[in-house]
């Protein structure tokens, strides 16, 4: 066998040990109170980013209009969702503080709530929508969104997107009527 090859495989197998090592050693600090080094977060980021745009990408984003969307979808947001995404007049709550990474604002526009949704995609309302409908119905692995697909059928997700399509527009005393289960 090459001697270079040899080399290869000998510092594969050092690698791969090495990261097993780090993986068992419980080294990582994992605690939601600790915060990721650069790397890893932009890793995980990008990540994210890329993997939603990906899986989002052909959905078919039916009408948003309509006040029984806004009024289902509302009250499904405040029950479920308020809580870390925030309701409006309010920068954080007891859930929003402890969670890491910091759950997106989503009474603020889609430009100014903290997560990226890729480059352009603040322009297009329906990539955001489609982006949206994705995160609800999927949730995101270790960040505390539920995936509420297996709970919830495509039309109540809908409603829900449609409610944060209007969400940074509203008053918090609009807020509260809106959300009002009937």
């Amino acid at each position: 066998m090459n001697t270079t090859i040899k080399y290869l495989i000998a510092s594969l197998l050092i690698i791969i040990s090495l990261v097993l090592g780090f993986l068992y050693s419980g080294f990582y600090p994992i605690g939601a109170d600790n915060k990721h080094n650069a790397l890893t977060f932009w890793v995980l980021e990008t990540l994210r980013t890329k993997s939603i745009a990906r899986a989002s990408k052909d959905i078919e984003v039916p009408s948003l209009e309509g006040s029984q969307l806004l009024l289902s979808g509302g009250a499904d947001y405040n029950d479920m969702c308020a809580g870390c995404h925030l309701q409006p007049g309010q920068k954080e709550s007891d859930m929003s503080i402890g969670l890491y990474p910091k759950p997106p604002n989503l009474t603020l526009a889609a430009k100014d709530h903290g997560h990226d949704h890729g480059e352009g995609a603040h322009d297009d309302p329906d990539v955001i929508a489609s982006q949206q409908f994705w995160v609800i119905k999927h949730g995101i692995m270790a960040s505390g969104m539920a995936a509420f697909g297996p709970t919830h059928d495509d039309e109540r997700i809908w409603a829900m997107v449609a409610f944060l399509q209007k969400l940074p527009e509203l008053t918090p005393a609009q807020y509260q009527i809106i959300t009002a289960r009937q």
